[in-house]
């Protein structure tokens, strides 16, 4: 909107039919979908900071895996009885189809220009130590191997193959260790920065409006739309947009914007910030000997988001090695946000939700604790029974993204509980909608997104369904229940996101 010589708080409000509030790779994936759904709907992307992806879907932010449960342990738990549960991971490797082939379709339609520049083949591996994690991994193995979505599955144990594949985790191990890994050729890593970037790029050639230094302050209804007053860093003017669907895809700000709406859906939501920490590798000669992302099991009632592992990064076409991710902690609700963020997000609606998280969940407690406490020696011990002649001056501590960890309200007594993964809140007429939660999230958000379209605009599914179709063929199937629809997209996006060997 051209400036005025209006005061700040008397510029006239602008109307748009779809509002986007962030600009990672959540918002990218909904814009796009929805600028091809319907392109005559005006577009509005607002962002606080000076470029796109700046936050969590920036890629030293995050690991870049590309979440499809072929090495994550803690999509496949076990029972008492030994028994290991696939369904978790099934359901992730289902969504991440849907990725493969929507990113396909932008490639092939030409809104995405670069396959190579966002996703790019590396093995997912998982690691095991000792006869109990090993006697799992293989149960883990046996369980997966013969699923249509997890073809090339390998398990080895034997010392030789292990250091063949992975010398920089064999070196300097005692080949007295028992260890073992599950491993799988066709694994990804995911530069969630660049394909924001993209999309966002094609967005604004096609007619979306894209304002970086721009923060939304606050939401309100007014009639069946929504008043969204906006702050020009730039200038400091305020001025409103008046809009007929609102996304929140503002990271950890996500609750406390979608609480000033007011909608009734997020009251008892709450959300606890943590920090991330990696250890990275400066040193090539290393960085050349490991090409994979090895997960490992997390500790014992330690909390999913503690599962350790090495991964190779490729980013803007260079090769880099983490490992982490270590929690730290801090009230922000996002690496730029305030001090105030959590504290501002305790509600009345919300307190018995806070309360119940801090009495019940000692082992998050317990968790964030032990990794405060946890100085650079202490972070590299636990690098070394991945790379056991890591030392310390081939690594340096980064700052990793904030996460939000989700609480949901429950049925008291326990009044709340930690929601892993990711969570879609909308209001019940579908006109604004926002995503709590971390991971597998950058991962799955084309999936996301149509489950967003589909609760929040169901009145247009007919008319979008063959549209939907030509993105996503795979769109309304269960691919584990269609084997033969799976090999032939599979063999498509291999093609077309440039994955084959």
């Amino acid at each position: 909107m051209a400036d005025s010589p209006q005061s700040v708080t008397s510029k006239a409000t602008e109307e748009v039919d779809v509002l986007l509030i962030g600009a990672g790779i959540m918002s990218a994936t909904l814009g796009a979908i929805l600028q091809q759904l319907e392109p005559s709907w005006s577009q509005l992307v607002l962002e606080r900071l000076a470029g796109p992806a700046q936050e969590s879907s920036s890629p030293w932010n995050n690991a870049g895996t590309g979440h499809s449960a072929l090495c994550e342990l803690n999509y496949t738990p076990e029972t008492k009885s030994g028994k290991v549960k696939i369904e978790k991971a099934v359901d992730i490797n289902e969504k991440f189809q849907v990725s493969r082939q929507f990113w396909s379709h932008q490639l092939e339609a030409g809104v995405l220009s670069d396959a190579k520049d966002f996703i790019n083949l590396v093995p997912h591996v998982s690691f095991g130590r000792g006869e109990q994690q090993i006697e799992y991994l293989h149960r883990r193995y046996e369980a997966l191997k013969n699923h249509p979505l997890f073809p090339g599955m390998s398990f080895i144990s034997d010392h030789d193959e292990f250091a063949d594949r992975l010398p920089l985790m064999a070196a300097g191990r005692d080949k007295n260790e028992k260890v073992a890994v599950s491993w799988i050729n066709s694994g990804t890593d995911v530069n969630f920065g660049s394909l924001s970037q993209q999309f966002f790029a094609s967005a604004a050639k096609n007619g979306a409006e894209v304002r970086y230094g721009h923060e939304v302050t606050n939401i309100k209804g007014e009639g069946t739309k929504w008043k969204v007053t906006v702050k020009d860093l730039h200038t400091g003017d305020i001025h409103t947009v008046l809009a007929n669907f609102v996304f929140v895809g503002a990271g950890g700000m996500a609750l406390p914007l979608l609480q000033k709406s007011g909608i009734i859906e997020i009251r008892g939501w709450g959300g606890f910030p943590v920090s991330g920490l990696w250890l990275r590798c400066t040193n090539e000669e290393l960085i050349a000997q490991h090409h994979a992302k090895v997960y490992g099991q997390a500790a014992i009632g330690a909390p999913p988001m503690s599962v350790p592992h090495l991964d190779t990064r490729v980013i803007d076409g260079k090769t880099g090695l983490l490992f982490g991710p270590y929690a730290g902690w801090t009230p922000k609700f996002l690496k730029t946000g305030s001090w105030f963020d959590l504290f501002k997000s305790i509600r009345p609606t919300n307190l018995l939700s806070y309360v119940g998280v801090g009495l019940q969940e000692f082992s998050l407690t317990k968790y964030l604790l032990t990794e405060l406490m946890m100085d650079k020696e202490a972070k590299m011990e636990s690098l070394r029974e991945y790379v056991p002649q890591a030392q310390d001056k081939d690594w340096e501590i980064v700052v990793a993204g904030q996460r939000v960890q989700a609480i949901q309200p429950v049925v008291g007594p326990r009044f709340s509980t930690l929601a892993f993964g990711t969570t879609l809140i909308n209001n019940g007429e579908g006109t604004i909608a926002g995503l709590l939660g971390a991971s597998p999230g950058a991962s799955i958000a084309p999936s996301a997104m149509i489950e967003l379209i589909e609760r929040c605009f169901g009145h247009k599914m007919i008319e979008w369904g063959p549209k939907l179709k030509e993105m996503i063929p795979s769109y309304g199937t269960n691919l584990s229940a269609d084997p033969a629809l799976f090999a032939q997209q599979w063999e498509r996006t291999q093609k077309t996101l440039k994955l084959e060997d």
